[in-house]
């Protein structure tokens, strides 16, 4: 994260050595550097950090609530919701306030989320739930194909490249309307970390302990939606980072459970948006790049990886372990047989007894 901070406020035009950098920092209102850096670096970096901590977080809430690996926001009708509730207005020209943009994606994200849940009966099943969720996934898709014919070549260019994801241009009016949900989303995050660890059990042992897995498994797709929707919102639909955060924060702690994994998970995905946004401001400058299509391009497959390397860890562990237990027996009957061998039983000992009848046996 550090490395990848670095690099997006030193590389790009003008250049900025690292040594310089507070001095750009301190003097924001007076040089071009400065301003270059704080208005527009500094913004952008701090979204990417944000929103890849909301998409990690928010991937690793669905995933477990589902009890799914695969479970994305972009496979549960959540981001494509979320993309067509900004893009109907843009289209079909309704004007709206800037602070109410997050709202119609979050209607957008809660219709595509509660279509999937309704449809699945309410999260009666994690598997039901998740191929819901492509279908709507889809249907959402193909209402969205439908808004781009139907808009015209300005309109068309907005929204292909928002559907990508991009932090192009984005300033502290961006980053500040996001505080306000993460103000809501926290504290209910927190919340829900220790119930995730108890739907990983099962429906039946989560409803042995206390815990009604369809209500908890709706409020857990709720608190996605509550944290996928504003980033959507701001930098559109930055791909696949809900998917790879979550299996990075599992294969450096596999031993642990989601209140642990939840903060790691964020943090993994802060610095897959930080690190991918690098390359895509600077590999074709001065034209920008989606970062959306970088963290899609290395994202698939690194997850992917990461997933059968995690599937091969507990079938390692448990060769390794059946392999100490027959050395272990192995060993035990060999130095019992050895002591045998070598040691004769005293003459004038007892013989050992015999073994009991089967009418002495119950």
């Amino acid at each position: 994260m550090l490395a990848a901070s670095a690099c997006a406020l030193t590389l790009g035009t003008p250049y900025v050595p690292l040594h310089r950098l507070p001095g750009a920092l301190l003097d924001s209102d007076s040089t071009l550097t400065g301003i270059v850096v704080t208005e527009l670096r500094v913004p952008r970096l701090v979204l990417a950090l944000v929103a890849g901590a909301c998409l990690g977080a928010a991937g690793l809430v669905l995933q477990e609530a589902l009890r799914n690996p695969l479970a994305v926001p972009e496979m549960l009708g959540v981001s494509s919701g979320a993309a067509l509730g900004v893009a109907a207005p843009l289209v079909l020209s309704v004007s709206l306030p800037a602070a109410v943009q997050p709202l119609s994606a979050i209607g957008g994200a809660a219709l595509g989320g509660g279509l999937t849940l309704l449809a699945a009966g309410l999260g009666r099943s994690p598997s039901a739930v998740l191929l819901t969720g492509a279908a709507v996934a889809a249907a959402l898709q193909a209402a969205l194909l439908v808004l781009m014919v139907m808009a015209d070549q300005l309109d068309l260019q907005l929204i292909y490249r928002y559907l990508l994801g991009s932090l192009s241009a984005r300033t502290w009016d961006d980053v500040t309307g996001l505080w306000p949900w993460l103000l809501v989303a926290v504290p209910a995050l927190v919340l829900c970390a220790p119930v995730l660890s108890v739907l990983r059990l099962g429906d039946e042992d989560a409803e042995a302990l206390g815990v009604r897995a369809q209500r908890a498994r709706f409020a857990a797709l709720a608190i996605a939606v509550v944290l996928i929707a504003p980033v959507t919102a701001v930098c559109g639909p930055v791909a696949w980072v809900g998917f790879l955060a979550p299996h990075l924060a599992r294969w450096f702690n596999p031993r642990a459970d989601a209140v642990r994994w939840l903060p790691w998970s964020a943090a993994w995905g802060a610095v897959v948006v930080a690190v991918a946004d690098v390359p895509a401001r600077l590999a074709l400058a001065p034209v920008e790049m989606p970062v959306g299509a970088w963290t899609a391009l290395l994202g698939v497959p690194a997850g992917v990886a990461l997933l059968r390397s995690g599937n091969r860890r507990p079938a390692v562990r448990r060769r390794a372990a059946g392999a100490d237990v027959g050395r272990a027996a192995g060993s035990g009957a060999g130095g019992a047989a050895g002591a045998d061998a070598v040691s004769p039983a005293p003459q004038g000992a007892q013989a050992a007894p015999s073994a009991p009848s089967g009418k002495e046996v119950r």
